[in-house]
């Protein structure tokens, strides 16, 4: 990834150019044929409803099976919080669903929407742990079933339910008093955050608070063109800047309580991710095939190097819709660091 950086960072003259391309046509092969990942044929307006069921369903409908091969028991595929660089990846998952609740400040009988729900982790924890009623939605129909089971499992069915349905559809038509959104917003589109922050707003009952999390390229690194990334793990995904993304959600209305940047604790989330990947090499292939496998593996080795090397951050934001000037959090933030 080193290198991969050093070659890209300079601009060089057509004769070395030419004598780079030369080296690259002598280095050996092992005469296979050149196998390249499916990408998705795109139609439609970016972020469209029905363009964003498709790029969700191209990442997020490979088989459970595959995913739980590399994530925690929980499959939660976003960033973790770990106290200490040893946490293991189990450990440090729970405390971040932990420390989301403490962030938003759940209590008994509170109402919770998780917008991109995955397959469930948060509002099972939620509900188990703070006694809150959770909804959530997803736009993958294989996330919904394994989470729908979940809360079968947990005996939650009274206080949990999840949804194949889009932020956006006006059936959602109650108010919460808590949102909270992880790994979703980088679907989200810089020409869509008006629309992302104003929908959420109308959501979230006077006096609540919306714990935002997504992933914003650094002001140092910019890319020339679609990334290898862009055109076969996430297509239309967006890394909106920091600014741009607080800017957004002020003029919706909310007024902004904190930012945090998790970027170490992500590098050290894919660290762990990408061990645990190839630890079960063979059941990927079997699960999926080569190709799926060497994705994964690149795009996650490449993920945590951007993090470790600040090309990526993690911000969380928490947001909070006040009343007559009274955003409802307490002075101090000691209650989030109990744990």
């Amino acid at each position: 990834m080193d290198l991969a950086d050093f070659l890209l960072s300079e601009e060089r003259a057509m004769t070395q150019r030419l004598y780079l391309s030369i080296i690259w046509d002598r280095l050996p092969t092992t005469g296979r044929p050149r196998v390249v990942p499916h990408a998705l044929r795109l139609r439609g307006a970016v972020h469209s409803r029905c363009r964003d069921r498709h790029t969700i369903s191209y990442h997020y409908d490979l088989p459970p099976d595959f995913y739980s091969l590399f994530l925690d028991r929980r499959t939660v595929y976003s960033c973790a919080y770990l106290h200490t660089a040893q946490d293991g990846l189990e450990r440090a998952q729970e405390q971040k669903l932990d420390y989301i609740c403490r962030k938003l400040r759940l209590g008994r009988g509170d109402h919770l929407l998780d917008v991109g729900c995955g397959w469930g982790a948060l509002v099972i924890h939620a509900a188990t742990h703070y006694g809150v009623h959770a909804v959530g939605v997803t736009l993958s129909v294989p996330q919904a079933e394994v989470a729908r089971q979940r809360i079968r499992d947990s005996g939650l069915d009274d206080r949990c339910r999840v949804e194949v349905r889009d932020y956006r559809d006006p059936e959602i038509d109650q108010q919460f008093d808590k949102i909270v959104s992880v790994g979703m917003f980088e679907h989200v589109g810089e020409a869509h955050l008006a629309e992302y922050f104003s929908r959420t707003w109308q959501l979230l009952r006077p006096g609540g608070a919306f714990l935002n999390t997504g992933i914003a390229a650094s002001v140092a690194y910019q890319r020339r063109g679609p990334s290898f990334i862009d055109r076969y793990v996430f297509p239309d995904g967006e890394l909106v800047p920091l600014n741009t993304s607080l800017g957004a959600a002020e003029r919706s209305g909310f007024e902004v309580e904190d930012v945090e940047n998790l970027r170490e604790h992500y590098a050290l989330t894919l660290h762990h991710w990408v061990r645990r990947l190839e630890a079960h090499a063979e059941e990927a292939r079997r699960i999926t095939d080569d190709v799926t496998y060497r994705t994964w593996r690149l795009y996650m080795a490449a993920s945590a190097h951007r993090f470790r090397s600040a090309g990526l951050n993690l911000y969380e934001m928490l947001l909070a819709k006040p009343v007559n000037g009274k955003s409802g959090m307490p002075l101090i933030r000691a209650d989030w660091y109990r744990g």
